[in-house]
Order: C-alpha cells, then structure tokens, then sequence
C-alpha cells in the first residue's frame, strides 16, 4: 500500500516541477502553496503552455522522434 502512495507522491511532484517549469516559460510566477491571487488569464495561460507541451511530446513520440 505504501508503494502506491509513494508512487502518487512521485507523480504529484513530477507534475508541480513541468507546472512550475510552463509557468515560468510563460511568466508567471507560480508559488509553493496558494496562488488565489492569480488572474483567470495567468492560470490559463499556465494549463495551455502544460496542454502544448504535451500533445508536443505524444506527437513526438508517435513520429519516433
């Protein structure tokens, strides 16, 4: 069972370093914790960069590149 929650914890900090990273890239500055502050168009522009990223590495991976 402990295996499963470690796994979780792995993937959670995986997915907050690439969310951090998009945010970045796109300047937003992201914080540890609670980002309440942000404008609807920040968070969005955050979780589109992440989308891009993604359907860029799957479409990658398809082509074997």
């Amino acid at each position: 069972m402990s295996n499963n929650s470690n796994n979780s914890s792995k993937k959670s900090e995986a997915m907050n370093r690439f969310k951090m990273e998009c945010a970045s890239e796109v300047g937003v500055s992201l914080k540890n914790g609670y980002n309440g502050d942000l404008t609807s168009r920040e968070t969005g522009s955050v979780g589109g960069q992440m989308t891009k990223k993604l359907v860029e590495a799957q479409m990658n991976q398809m082509s074997g590149k």
